[in-house]
């Protein structure tokens, strides 16, 4: 009986780029998140559930 091994491709890795403008946006996007009103963030979030074909009601 022999044993094969499969040698799987290498990832590359995500650019410190990448990286610097995922943290950007999303401290962006948590800050406009909190500096909204209530209102506003419920009926984007609404419209959303809608969008997606999610049942809200």
């Amino acid at each position: 009986m022999t044993t094969q091994t499969q040698t799987l491709p290498r990832v590359q890795s995500t650019s410190p780029a990448a990286i610097v403008f995922a943290v950007i946006a999303g401290v962006l996007l948590i800050g406009a998140s909190g500096l909204a009103q209530a209102s506003i963030m419920h009926d984007a979030a609404h419209d959303q559930r809608h969008a997606m074909a999610f049942p809200c009601h």
